[in-house]
């Protein structure tokens, strides 16, 4: 596995792999790997011949008051995991290969800066909570796509709303490149990994599987034959309600392909139930695609 630190030494590396004829495929992560994360590698090789992870904490992605200082990083243990799966390509740039205008390694950027941004999609749920994050999501993976040149573009569909949002990013600005989303990978109980169950206490781990119920009851309530949206929030909110220490962001229920509210649900259409949850200063988020029944 080729460990790369430079976008020039990326793109040479991709340039290389196309000119043997080889697809190219892509797995951006935060790094801290779980087996989420390997569930998206296992999907990329299985659909191309080259297979590049990155691994980047983008800070333009993070708020003010988020955790990027304290969010997790273990490169090591990532690179023995990806060289298990048979990863062909680490890249793992430092802050200021991506953004060589970044005073230090933190949020505090100078200089000029190109931002890829979308209109609408980053409204609602989370983006209605942290602004400015899918703008920093854009433009990375679009910085990511330009270093690392895939033909297949695997991300998560835990993180609902961006895959959306990507999807979106690549049809309108014309990429070549086709979106493949990954199940969202479960603990025994249900809860949806996440790097960030890490800073869960037990108490607090033992309650955030009501994420997954709730997002179960609205998936259930839809199947059921129920059409009122502000009926399957209701549901979400009584599965909430049983976890004393849960502060709830949102439970909503949106257009699966606009992102946008909705009151009705239309038969044949896809909605999406999401969640968003803290338990102290962890926030946890989960959803569910479900097709509104036809008969």
């Amino acid at each position: 596995m080729e460990v790369l630190r430079t976008v020039d030494d990326m793109q040479v590396h991709a340039d290389g792999a196309r000119q043997e004829g080889q697809s190219l495929a892509l797995v951006p992560t935060l790094g801290a790997l779980h087996e989420g994360h390997l569930a998206l590698v296992r999907t990329a090789l299985e659909e191309a011949d080259h297979v590049t992870v990155s691994v980047f904490v983008n800070p333009t992605q993070f708020g003010p008051d988020e955790d990027y200082d304290d969010y997790p990083r273990d490169l090591e243990g990532d690179k023995e995991k990806l060289k298990a799966l048979g990863v062909d390509a680490l890249f793992a740039p430092p802050v200021e290969e991506m953004y060589p205008y970044a005073d230090d390694e933190s949020r505090q950027l100078s200089g000029p800066l190109a931002w890829v941004g979308v209109d609408r999609l980053d409204e609602t749920l989370c983006g209605a909570y942290r602004d400015d994050h899918f703008r920093g999501v854009t433009t990375v993976v679009t910085k990511l796509f330009h270093a690392c040149k895939p033909d297949i573009g695997v991300f998560g569909k835990k993180d609902a709303q961006q895959y959306v949002i990507l999807k979106h990013l690549v049809e309108d600005l014309l990429f070549d490149i086709d979106i493949v989303g990954g199940a969202t990978v479960r603990e025994a109980d249900g809860l949806a990994q996440s790097s960030r169950n890490a800073y869960l206490d037990d108490a607090e781990r033992e309650q955030a599987t009501v994420l997954y119920e709730a997002v179960t009851a609205a998936r259930e309530a839809v199947e059921g034959g129920e059409q009122d949206a502000q009926a399957v929030v209701r549901a979400m909110d009584t599965a909430l309600a049983t976890a004393p220490d849960a502060e709830v962001e949102y439970a909503e229920v949106v257009d699966a392909h606009t992102l946008q509210p909705i009151d009705h649900l239309a038969p044949g259409e896809e909605v999406l139930a999401a969640v968003a949850v803290y338990f102290g200063d962890t926030r946890l988020i989960d959803n569910a695609f479900v097709q509104v029944p036809t008969a």
